[in-house]
């Protein structure tokens, strides 16, 4: 059995939204004064993210190592490979934070 798998086409202004900043790139003021979280919330949510796809890559992978019927090879690949490229990214936005941080330390004030 083939499931129809489909992708949520990208939400630009949502993600904006999300960003804090307004539609020509500039900081919203209501989320600045309002402490709309910035940084920390958006990469807790993106890890939150993260984590939330790789527990349905593992999930189908168990159900389809189960023989479940329901759950196909390529709706399991699928989930495996999105859950791949979360990791990859939240680990490269790890690297790029840390060299960040090397740079300032190493800074002569």
């Amino acid at each position: 059995m083939v499931t129809d798998v489909r992708m949520k086409p990208f939400d630009f202004q949502a993600a904006l939204a999300r960003a804090g900043l307004q539609p020509n790139g500039m900081p919203r003021v209501d989320a600045a004064a309002s402490g709309g979280g910035g940084f920390k919330t958006a990469m807790a949510q993106a890890l939150q993210g993260v984590s939330q796809s790789q527990l349905e890559a593992q999930r189908l992978q168990r159900e389809l190592t189960l023989d479940n019927p329901a759950v196909s090879v390529e709706e399991t690949m699928l989930a495996m490979q999105k859950a791949n490229i979360g990791f990859q990214a939240a680990l490269q936005v790890r690297n790029r934070l840390l060299s960040a941080y090397t740079e300032v330390m190493n800074m002569q004030v």
